[in-house]
């Protein structure tokens, strides 16, 4: 079968379900940077609310679950598996990306007012440095995770962590397998 969509991987590629979220991520950023355009040149319109509540939707239900899964299952398991100089690295890097979700959640508040009055037509104001801001902090955290995070579990984990994330980040979906 030939489908216009990229598919997502299953559950049983952990590993490339998060990076599929990261280019999901991407595509939200891209999004949010052309309304900032889009509201300049055109102002409120049908458009620019239906890309505003397409953010919102990504960004108040999908990059949580992901977070979660860095948070509670990828990175607790790199912990307890990681020795030596991929220990060391490891434990600069998981307060990085803590911090990192932590500081995404504060600028995700502030993007998320403006989003929502766009959203229902009482707003029209997008903060072009709001979304560089939060833009540029996804960029270096998905390089991070992307860069050294990722390839560690690659190189680490075995089947039987490889499939108990995977089936950790299912069930934070409510999917069944």
């Amino acid at each position: 079968m030939n489908s216009l969509f990229d598919s997502a991987p299953g559950f049983d590629q952990p590993l490339a379900v998060l990076k599929h979220c990261h280019d999901r991520i991407r595509k939200q950023l891209a999004t949010l940077d052309k309304l900032v355009s889009h509201l300049s040149d055109v102002g409120i319109d049908e458009n620019a609310q239906q890309a505003a509540k397409a953010v919102l939707r990504y960004f108040n239900k999908a990059a949580p679950l992901h977070h979660e899964d860095e948070e509670i299952d990828l990175l607790p398991e790199l912990q307890v598996t990681a020795q030596g100089e991929d220990a060391s690295l490891l434990a600069t890097l998981v307060d990085k990306i803590l911090a990192q979700h932590q500081q995404m959640a504060t600028q995700w508040k502030t993007l998320e007012k403006q989003l929502l009055a766009i959203e229902d037509g009482s707003g029209t104001d997008l903060s072009a440095s709001d979304v560089e801001d939060f833009s540029a902090l996804y960029a270096e955290h998905m390089q991070i995770e992307e860069g050294q995070i990722a390839p560690m579990a690659q190189r680490l984990f075995n089947a039987t962590q490889i499939q108990k994330l995977g089936a950790a980040m299912q069930a934070r979906r409510g999917i069944n397998s």
